[in-house]
Protein backbone atom coordinates (compact mmCIF):
# COMPACT_ATOMS: atom_id res chain seq x y z
CA UNK A 1 0.00 0.00 0.00
CA UNK A 2 0.99 3.30 -0.42
CA UNK A 3 1.68 5.34 2.63
CA UNK A 4 2.41 9.27 2.14
CA UNK A 5 4.02 11.73 5.56
CA UNK A 6 3.07 15.08 5.29
CA UNK A 7 3.75 17.68 7.54
CA UNK A 8 -0.10 17.59 9.20
CA UNK A 9 0.06 13.97 9.47
CA UNK A 10 -0.25 10.57 6.52
CA UNK A 11 -2.66 9.26 4.11
CA UNK A 12 -2.51 5.55 2.95
CA UNK A 13 -3.99 4.72 -0.17
CA UNK A 14 -6.56 1.29 0.63
CA UNK A 15 -7.55 0.51 -2.81
CA UNK A 16 -7.25 2.27 -6.44
CA UNK A 17 -8.94 1.72 -9.78
CA UNK A 18 -9.05 2.92 -12.98
CA UNK A 19 -11.78 6.35 -11.83
CA UNK A 20 -11.75 5.90 -8.39
CA UNK A 21 -8.88 5.54 -5.64
CA UNK A 22 -9.66 5.08 -1.93
CA UNK A 23 -7.26 6.71 1.06
CA UNK A 24 -7.36 6.51 4.90
CA UNK A 25 -6.23 10.58 5.57
CA UNK A 26 -4.76 10.85 9.51
CA UNK A 27 -5.04 14.64 10.33
CA UNK A 28 -2.63 15.93 13.28
CA UNK A 29 -4.54 17.65 16.32
CA UNK A 30 -4.48 20.94 15.63
CA UNK A 31 -3.44 20.56 11.74
CA UNK A 32 -4.32 21.36 8.47
CA UNK A 33 -4.14 20.68 5.28
CA UNK A 34 -3.63 23.51 1.93
CA UNK A 35 -6.40 25.11 0.72
CA UNK A 36 -6.69 23.64 -2.34
CA UNK A 37 -8.43 22.54 -5.90
CA UNK A 38 -8.56 19.46 -8.10
CA UNK A 39 -9.28 20.04 -11.86
CA UNK A 40 -9.78 16.23 -12.55
CA UNK A 41 -11.34 14.96 -9.43
CA UNK A 42 -13.92 15.01 -6.98
CA UNK A 43 -13.91 13.67 -3.48
CA UNK A 44 -16.15 12.21 -0.62
CA UNK A 45 -15.09 12.55 2.80
CA UNK A 46 -16.42 10.32 5.67
CA UNK A 47 -15.27 10.75 8.85
CA UNK A 48 -14.57 7.54 10.86
CA UNK A 49 -12.68 9.54 14.45
CA UNK A 50 -12.45 12.38 15.65
CA UNK A 51 -14.42 15.84 14.55
CA UNK A 52 -13.61 17.76 10.83
CA UNK A 53 -13.69 21.62 10.08
CA UNK A 54 -14.24 21.40 6.23
CA UNK A 55 -14.19 24.39 4.28
CA UNK A 56 -16.05 24.13 0.63
CA UNK A 57 -16.21 26.65 -1.34
CA UNK A 58 -17.87 29.78 0.55
CA UNK A 59 -19.30 27.16 2.99
CA UNK A 60 -17.36 25.94 6.13
CA UNK A 61 -18.87 23.32 8.82
CA UNK A 62 -18.24 20.65 11.28
CA UNK A 63 -17.98 17.09 10.12
CA UNK A 64 -18.69 15.00 13.17
CA UNK A 65 -17.93 10.89 13.38
CA UNK A 66 -20.19 9.17 10.98
CA UNK A 67 -21.16 11.84 8.46
CA UNK A 68 -19.64 12.96 5.54
CA UNK A 69 -18.86 15.65 2.76
CA UNK A 70 -18.77 15.69 -0.84
CA UNK A 71 -15.89 18.12 -2.62
CA UNK A 72 -17.19 18.75 -6.30
CA UNK A 73 -14.29 19.10 -9.09
CA UNK A 74 -12.86 22.40 -9.10
CA UNK A 75 -14.10 23.64 -5.31
CA UNK A 76 -11.65 25.39 -3.41
CA UNK A 77 -11.44 22.97 -0.12
CA UNK A 78 -9.66 22.42 3.13
CA UNK A 79 -9.88 19.63 5.98
CA UNK A 80 -8.68 20.90 9.30
CA UNK A 81 -8.60 19.34 12.79
CA UNK A 82 -9.62 21.36 15.10
CA UNK A 83 -10.07 18.80 17.88
CA UNK A 84 -7.78 17.25 20.16
CA UNK A 85 -7.19 13.46 19.11
CA UNK A 86 -5.83 12.76 15.88
CA UNK A 87 -8.50 13.17 12.84
CA UNK A 88 -9.45 10.22 10.23
CA UNK A 89 -11.16 10.04 7.38
CA UNK A 90 -12.08 8.28 4.77
CA UNK A 91 -11.40 9.96 1.17
CA UNK A 92 -13.19 8.11 -2.02
CA UNK A 93 -11.54 10.23 -5.26
CA UNK A 94 -13.45 10.00 -8.58
CA UNK A 95 -12.60 10.97 -11.75
CA UNK A 96 -10.64 10.58 -15.25
CA UNK A 97 -7.01 11.35 -13.41
CA UNK A 98 -6.52 11.19 -9.87
CA UNK A 99 -2.62 11.85 -9.32
CA UNK A 100 -0.98 13.76 -6.28
CA UNK A 101 -0.08 16.35 -8.60
CA UNK A 102 -3.91 17.39 -9.69
CA UNK A 103 -3.80 19.72 -6.46
CA UNK A 104 -3.54 23.50 -7.02
CA UNK A 105 -2.49 25.22 -3.42
CA UNK A 106 -3.95 28.58 -2.47
CA UNK A 107 -2.65 29.06 0.68
CA UNK A 108 -0.62 26.72 2.94
CA UNK A 109 0.69 26.69 6.43
CA UNK A 110 3.69 24.72 5.29
CA UNK A 111 5.26 27.04 2.27
CA UNK A 112 4.19 24.73 -0.64
CA UNK A 113 2.03 27.48 -2.43
CA UNK A 114 3.05 28.76 -5.83
CA UNK A 115 3.95 32.23 -5.98
CA UNK A 116 1.61 32.90 -9.06
CA UNK A 117 -1.79 30.76 -7.28
CA UNK A 118 -4.15 33.69 -6.37
CA UNK A 119 -7.68 32.12 -5.66
CA UNK A 120 -9.64 35.56 -6.29
CA UNK A 121 -7.78 34.91 -9.84
CA UNK A 122 -7.67 31.53 -10.82
CA UNK A 123 -6.01 32.89 -14.18
CA UNK A 124 -2.88 33.53 -12.48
Amino acid sequence: MERGERPWGTYTVLDENSGYKIKRIEVLPGQRLSLQKHHHRSEHWIVVSGTAKVTCGDSVRIVNINESTFIPIGASHRLENPGVIPLIIIEVQSGEYLGEDDIVRFQDDYQRVEESVDPSNPAL
